[in-house]
């Protein structure tokens, strides 16, 4: 990894100086990610945003320069109101963006063009620049930014947003490549690390589609392993909590409050803490908890499936009194061959066979037979002039239903307990996707029948009705009465929470999802939303604000397993090796916790020879509670005792600003990291 630079203010137009990074972009997810490295990481900054009218909201005057200056004004008046009190400082005993956070905008160095050129990427310092993120929403453009980039600046670290993922990796690979050719003898480690491919969606699907989950268990996967939490409320007078494996979180002292808000990082001291001490706990009164339970293995991951089982199910292509039709029809001709087994002396194989040939007419007339033998053909003559009919209309019917099986599927009459999914743009696919893993009922609603999502809601065969959810029977449409949550995840905040108002109109208790980008605009909706109706759940959350932290640490040469929401702040879930970490080598289990920064919570002590890169692989070892080093494998019932070795590799669970502290002191105390 390339040296850390010390965080100086720039001001706007200033060339910047060497080690700075660059974020081009043209949505939420850029600016927010100019905030999480200027802010957290302390780096300098470059923005690159298109110009003119915000894109989101395009009968809104502000400019895209305007709306990140408003964001980063914001961020630095929470930063100075954040202080020191979550006890991340850094190395120099200060906060990541310290020294100039009043700067505000001046913070950052703002750019506006329409595309990332050759010429623009030079203006914006490319070849001294240490990290290259590219977060448009067009994945085409990402593509050829990153190729230019490359040719640009071969040693440049590359983190690109891409959708497709397919595509994501054969691009990684086709970039890692050219690194390797510019840079021969270049480092492996820090090879797979010149070229990150992410998406934002990936990234907040787990999150967003948790919330329409009944309950309040939290899943995190990571790269294999299985980490359940739970929201568990405060314990009342006399009574102790289970403490789990250990408390990840207080949640915010207004989070029992019916008028309460969400906490965020602008709550003062009403907003969540993250990774408290036992102290902590013990003296917080009347606020929830956020408790890991237990840390397995994930099962594979298994395809979505169809709402309707696998193919065209005889149910779907014949109607019910069709099929009663049919099955009459069958009792009779079996009950004219018990006749003809009983009058006559043939077996059953011919009595059979003549019943067939009477039924279709293909027999020749029983001249000279017994009469109960000309009554049977009588009898499987008429039976078999009632076949025609039978056959016609189930050849229609099949014709009509496979004609109509690549077509949306409508909500069934008797639906009930299922979700209502709003938007099936890059999140809402996901999240759809999501949803059906975990087998749970979906109702999409979509006002473009032309939507990405569309055809992976047909092939699912999922319920989805096309119409403008703002309009009156949309909702009604979805069954939203009998749904059990709502989440609003279109790219309009104020469609969102129309959406939510009326639906909360139609069903009080209903739980809630928002998708809202701004930050004080979700606190007030939530606040009202709870004021509104206090006994049931309500969620806000942005697609930026949870991704952001994933590309941000991909710039500084690292992957996240996990981000997961806590109200409205993030913890980050992440696997570091212990050689360089001067937190983390040679101390305790229990002195390497630091309060409101990070928490180790599982260990990998196999050597890094046989190391496997995929955690679920690694054999569990039982460490029998005492704090000798298990010779492999992966301890997540850690002795408080235990000696963390350069050797070792352990799973965290980490705020921003505390994994961006461990990141900044390792590569002070590695040369060339």
């Amino acid at each position: 990894m390339l040296g850390f630079v010390p965080p100086l203010p720039q001001q706007p137009g200033r060339p910047p100086s060497s080690g700075h990074m660059i974020v081009c972009g043209d949505d939420a997810l850029a600016r927010r990610l100019a905030v999480e490295l200027r802010f957290i990481y302390g780096e300098r900054v470059t923005l690159l945003l298109p110009p003119g009218r915000d894109a989101n909201n395009p009968e809104t005057p502000l400019t895209q320069r305007g709306r990140a200056a408003a964001l980063f004004g914001r961020m630095s008046a929470a930063m100075n109101r954040a202080g020191n009190g979550s006890g991340t400082t850094g190395g120099n005993g200060s906060t990541g963006g310290s020294g100039d956070t009043n700067a505000g905008v001046e913070a950052v160095r703002i750019m506006e063009a329409p595309e990332p050129s050759d010429d623009v990427l030079e203006e914006a310092g490319i070849d001294r620049a240490a990290a290259l993120a590219l977060v448009y929403d067009d994945d085409e453009r990402n593509i050829r930014a990153a190729l230019t980039a490359r040719r640009l600046n071969p040693r440049l670290r590359l983190v690109i947003r891409l959708y497709n993922r397919k595509l994501g990796q054969h691009l990684e690979e086709l970039l890692d490549q050219a690194a390797a050719v510019a840079m021969p003898g270049i480092d492996p480690a820090l090879l797979d690390a010149s070229t990150t491919v992410l998406s934002d969606a990936d990234t907040a699907a787990p999150a967003l589609a948790a919330t329409a989950l009944t309950g309040s268990n939290k899943i995190i996967q990571a790269e294999g392993l299985l980490l359940r939490a739970a929201e568990r409320p405060p314990p009342r007078p006399g009574e102790h909590a289970d403490p789990g494996l250990c408390t990840l979180a207080l949640l915010s002292s207004t989070t029992n409050d019916p008028a309460g808000a969400e906490g965020s990082d602008s709550s003062g001291d009403e907003a969540p803490q993250l990774l408290p001490d036992e102290r902590a706990v013990a003296d917080a009164t009347g606020r929830g908890t956020v408790v890991l339970e237990a840390i397995s293995r994930a099962d594979p991951a298994r395809p979505a499936t169809r709402m309707g089982g696998r193919g065209a199910p005889l149910a779907q292509i014949f109607s019910r009194r069709l099929r009663w039709s049919a099955l009459g029809f069958a009792l009779a001709a079996v009950a004219l061959v018990i006749a003809s087994l009983l009058t006559t002396e043939d077996t059953a194989l011919h009595s059979a066979y003549l019943t067939v040939l009477d039924l279709l007419g293909m027999n020749d007339p029983a001249e000279g037979a017994s009469p109960a033998r000309q009554i049977i053909q009588i009898l499987s003559g008429i039976a078999g002039l009632l076949l025609l009919p039978l056959l016609i209309a189930a050849v229609l019917e099949a014709f009509g239903t496979l004609r109509t099986a690549s077509s949306l599927r409508r909500p069934p009459r008797g639906l009930g307990g299922h979700v209502v999914l709003l938007g099936l743009g890059k999140i809402g696919t996901r999240v759809l996707v999501r949803l059906r893993e975990l087998d749970i009922p979906v109702v999409v609603v979509e006002e473009d029948p032309e939507a990405r999502g569309i055809p992976l809601a047909r092939s699912l065969h999922v319920p989805t009705v096309i119409g403008d959810v703002t309009q009156e029977g949309v909702l009604e449409a979805a069954k939203i009465y009998r749904a059990r949550a709502l989440l609003a995840l279109t790219s309009i905040d104020t469609t969102n929470l129309e959406a939510a108002l009326y639906a909360r109109s139609v069903k009080p208790d209903l739980r809630v999802a928002l998708r809202l980008y701004d930050d004080e605009f979700a606190t007030a909706v939530y606040r009202t939303l709870r004021t509104a109706h206090p006994q049931a759940l309500t969620r806000s959350r942005s697609v930026s604000h949870l991704a952001a932290p994933s590309f941000a640490v991909a710039m500084m040469g690292r992957q996240i397993l996990g981000a997961v929401p806590v109200e409205r702040k993030v913890m980050l879930f992440a696997a570091l090796e212990v050689a360089g970490h001067p937190q983390l080598e040679g101390h305790t289990v229990e002195q390497a916790f630091r309060a409101g920064a990070w928490r180790v919570l599982a260990i990998d002590a196999t050597p890094p020879a046989d190391r496997n890169p995929d955690l679920a692989a690694l054999p569990p070892f039982d460490p029998e509670g005492d704090a000798t080093p298990p010779p492999s494998g992966l301890v997540w019932d850690l002795h408080p005792g235990y000696v963390l070795r350069a050797q070792d590799r352990v799973v965290i669970a980490a705020t921003r600003r505390g994994l961006a502290e461990l990141l900044r002191r390792q590569r002070s105390a590695v040369p060339g990291r």
